[in-house]
């Protein structure tokens, strides 16, 4: 049987990141991608310019009519802009058989345009974490659901995943990309399991726009293959790798460019 993931998240313009962003990632990774679209972003490598929420009950229909004819056998969530959006989602994940839901907490863009309204942040946290089989949030989108500073250290990510299992998340997978030094190591964390740390060495790269977007539904992707979390997140963290290395051989835009998602097929 043919295995088929489904994004709900924003559309990004330039391509990078978002619903383009995440069915590259489907593709790339073996899969079917079927989407569901929350936002319209006039985007590009320097930054967002425009934002249309899309209206909630087309929201709704695209999930009705997605999840009763195909197979879904993963979801992933992405951009959802504002309350009543989430609140929608998480009323159409209700009804639906998903598959594992894996929640990427968009909140701001590469290039520092917000992506989620303040007040939404609560919504997410109600509505959403309490259905994901895991989210994956970056540093300041830990910070930002958490109303704490931005973690520095191995100790204070810690902290900060444990916190964010507390609001009721079944897993957390941590990502130190936006942090310092010659490593970017992420974090996975479950209930009553030991802290698994996926170390990587940081690549000199500014071309990283949809990093986050890609290793979700990179998960999400090995999730619908059947894979265990676990195998589903170490296979995610070194395509994403791999993508993030091969994303300077790509000459898109004068901003921050996007990473390679095809680069095992040498071709962008």
């Amino acid at each position: 049987m043919t295995a088929i993931a489904v994004t709900i998240a924003g559309s990004d313009s330039g391509g990078g990141a978002g619903i383009q962003a995440d069915l590259k990632a489907f593709s790339a990774n073996g899969v079917y991608g079927a989407s569901v679209l929350t936002a319209l972003t006039a985007q590009n490598t320097l930054g967002v310019s425009a934002i249309h929420d899309v209206p909630t009950e087309f929201v709704r229909a695209q999930m009705d009519a997605v999840y009763s004819d195909l197979g879904v056998k993963a979801t992933k969530i992405g951009m959802l802009a504002s309350s009543a959006i989430i609140e929608t989602v998480a009323a159409g994940l209700k009804a639906h058989s998903t598959g594992p839901i894996v929640l990427d907490p968009v909140m701001v863009a590469a290039s520092g345009d917000p992506l989620l309204a303040e007040s939404a942040v609560a919504s997410l946290i109600s509505e959403l974490v309490p259905l994901a089989n895991v989210i994956t949030p970056n540093l300041h989108e830990a910070a930002r659901m958490l109303d704490a500073p931005i973690a520095d250290s191995e100790a204070g990510m810690l902290s900060q995943a444990e916190r964010l299992m507390s609001l009721g998340a079944q897993s957390v997978l941590l990502k130190g990309g936006h942090g310092t030094g010659e490593d970017s190591n992420d974090l996975f964390l479950t209930h009553g399991g030991d802290a698994l740390w996926l170390r990587e060495v940081r690549i000199a790269t500014e071309n990283t726009h949809g990093t986050g977007c890609t290793l979700s539904s990179a998960i999400a992707a090995g999730l619908a293959k059947q894979m265990t979390l676990e195998e589903a997140i170490a296979a995610a963290k070194l395509y994403v790798h791999g993508a993030i290395a091969a994303a300077d051989q790509l000459e898109i835009g004068s901003g921050y460019g996007p990473v390679h998602h095809f680069y095992q097929m040498r071709s962008a």
